[in-house]
């Protein structure tokens, strides 16, 4: 509980043991009224010293003693309390109060300011227990017409100093101002001073921390991310040598390693209940680190920036690509669930930069061993009736308890429910740490599931399949022209082309190389080869999508002043091998240009091969793995494939525009 004496503060009930009851699910508080009365007798004459007296863990103090002193005497009243529009805890009491014609209409007794002698003349009163109501003794005093007038008492009807947050979530933005930010009652037009996260409002309150008064401005950013941070500038240990070197010399004749896997019929929460109970139950373990098989982490400093910044809960900020999907909500819908916070969209694209506090995190996060040793001892936090486990978690971190099966509490015992103690989670955006996978898509049955990942993934798929000197073709020389409008350049990475050779491969039907294929629109090829065509396999679309945007910009590169419209009807892999089929008779191809890319190594995987063009008697014989041709199909570039003479040769190929 806070006391406010002029500018000094004084905290009261430090040195006491909580006995006011479970306060956020049922009565309670008299403790705060027993605590203020013991105060107040030792300024109970001053009629000159104004005194605020507010709840200390829920509250947020917008603005400073001047200007509340200044509203405080525009009220001319003795005592002001916090107003709010429900009634608690008696519904009985509504009609005894006063009626209002505009604003908040019933007492609360989270926030009081007043002149200490009738303060005092208020709580000199109270006769009960520590576990009765407080709000409750407050309300009858105020309802009580006579008290109300010879105490001269007034309720803050339109939150000019108090505002309260309980049923009044809708009523508050914030209001930028170059160097502070203030929580504005847009009902009142008011500018409240103390901000108060009664009853089931603390996220919001958290959310509103992130700002008021000034701890991000618009024109400073965040003034609090370099606060209490941990210094690991004079760590010039190599990271982990000193642990691996103790464990290979304890255990190098030997290697003991758990694996967890389908077979021991682990649920999700139980799995990850497991593995943070590993660190719990380790009096070594600093930190748990989770990182979840769906994040991708680019930054390799992470970990050091999460422990520099010296939060007990902390994750850094992944988004899916190009998407406003993350591993964290700004906000919480009355049910408990995702709502969108007026801020989200403006961290998650960067706009907004620091540190927040928030209510969910997912995915990658870091939580101090003193942490889950104290606070977070249970072993069951992921686990909780019809929720996912990562909400589980987060509720039960917010609300710092496991929901049990128990009696009622009896009168002896009551005061031995305390208020939650929630532990706040921080999502951080002040570096790039890399990005979320979309995987909701994502098809199993497939050998290299991956390779459909183009829509959902694409910067990971790009950087998985595509050639790392491909950039080189618009930066540098990497493309080569071996035979006139022959253009060799880099395009995919070895991984592609394994996986894709394995692909089909699994698939199995080859074409045989015959002139009848039922594939075909007319049921006939007049050049076959032994293939498999990309429908087939299911990669049509994704093969599609490949050459819009990887092969149409080399294109236009290469073939100045034509655009591609990228599609092509026949997508191919063929396979060349001395007993099935060795090569492929001269004949163009029905396309405007065609790619022919080399999927294994000629030397190794096989013997022979590669491509002639008879116009220009000109051969390509040593085609390189993961490297494409592009030639024109028609007309100009009559060609043939080279004989295999040993091995099997794989090869993809593209009619383009035909």
């Amino acid at each position: 509980m806070g006391f406010l004496l002029c500018s000094s503060v004084q905290v009261l009930g430090t040195e006491e043991e909580w006995r006011g009851g479970n306060i956020p699910h049922t009565i309670g508080g008299g403790q705060k009224v027993r605590l203020l009365k013991e105060e107040m007798q030792n300024h109970a004459d001053r009629d000159d010293l104004v005194v605020l007296f507010t709840d200390s863990y829920d509250v947020l103090f917008a603005s400073g003693p001047e200007e509340l002193l200044n509203k405080f005497q525009q009220f001319n009243h003795k005592v002001v309390f916090a107003a709010e529009g429900l009634i608690w805890p008696d519904n009985r009491l509504a009609d005894k109060y006063p009626k209002v014609r505009s604003g908040k209409r019933f007492l609360n007794s989270g926030g009081i300011i007043g002149y200490a002698s009738s303060i005092n003349r208020i709580v000199e009163k109270w006769k009960l227990q520590d576990n009765d109501d407080d709000q409750l003794f407050y309300t009858k005093t105020y309802v009580d017409a006579l008290k109300r007038l010879s105490l001269n008492i007034t309720l803050d009807h339109k939150s000019k100093i108090f505002q309260t947050l309980n049923g009044a979530v809708d009523e508050i933005e914030l209001q930028f101002e170059p160097t502070r930010v203030r929580a504005r009652n847009i009902i009142f037009e008011t500018l409240p001073i103390l901000i108060h996260g009664n009853r089931q409002t603390k996220h919001l309150l958290n959310y509103l921390g992130n700002y008021v008064p000034d701890a991000w401005t618009s024109d400073l950013g965040c003034t609090v991310c370099n606060e209490d941070l941990l210094d690991l500038s004079t760590l010039d240990e190599v990271y982990h040598e000193r642990h691996i070197h103790k464990f290979w010399e304890k255990h190098k004749g030997e290697l003991d390693v758990k694996f967890v896997g389908p077979e021991e019929i682990l649920s999700e929460g139980d799995a990850r209940n497991m593995g943070m109970d590993y660190c719990r139950q380790d009096p070594e373990c600093d930190y748990y680190f989770n990182l979840d098989s769906d994040v991708v982490l680019t930054n390799p400093d992470t970990l050091k920036i999460l422990i520099e910044q010296n939060r007990r809960i902390i994750a850094p900020m992944v988004t899916q690509y190009k998407k406003l999907w993350s591993n964290f909500w700004g906000a919480l819908s009355p049910d408990g669930y995702y709502a969108r916070s007026e801020d989200y969209v403006d961290i998650v694209e960067g706009n907004r930069i620091g540190i927040w506090n928030v209510p969910y995190i997912a995915h990658v996060y870091l939580i101090k061993g003193t942490a889950l040793r104290t606070d977070l001892k249970e072993k069951n936090y992921f686990n909780q009736d019809m929720m996912d486990s990562d909400m589980s978690l987060c509720r039960n971190i917010r609300e710092q308890k496991i929901e049990k099966k128990t009696r009622s509490p009896t009168p002896e015992s009551f005061h031995m429910f305390k208020p939650p103690k929630g532990i706040f989670m921080y999502i951080t955006n002040l570096y790039e740490f890399g990005r979320l996978l979309s995987t909701e898509n994502y098809n199993a049955s497939h050998v290299h599931g991956d390779l459909w990942e183009i829509f959902s993934n694409p910067l990971d798929w790009r950087d998985k399949y595509i050639h790392p000197s491909y950039t080189e073709i618009f930066t540098g020389n990497v493309v080569e022209e071996p035979c006139p409008d022959v253009f060799w350049f880099p395009i995919f990475s070895e991984t592609t082309c394994d996986e894709l050779v394995a692909e089909v491969e699994n698939y199995g039907v080859w074409s045989g190389g015959k002139n009848e294929d039922k594939r075909l629109v007319g049921g006939y090829e007049n050049v076959p080869t032994d293939d498999i065509h990309m429908t087939q396999v299911g990669l049509d679309q994704v093969w599609l999508h490949f050459i819009r945007e990887y092969i149409a910009p080399v294109a236009l590169k290469l073939f100045s002043g034509y655009h591609t419209k990228g599609f092509a009807m026949l997508n191919f892999v063929v396979k060349y091998t001395p007993e099935r089929q060795a090569y492929l008779r001269p004949h163009h191809d029905s396309s405007t240009f065609t790619i022919n890319i080399a999927l294994n190594n000629k030397g190794i995987d096989y013997q022979g091969g590669g491509c002639k063009f008879h116009r220009y008697n000109c051969a390509v014989e040593s085609p390189r793995k993961g490297w494409s041709f592009m030639h024109p199909g028609r007309l100009t570039h009559l060609h043939e494939g080279l004989p295999t003479t040993n091995g099997t040769r794989y090869i993809a190929v593209s009619f383009v525009d035909p």
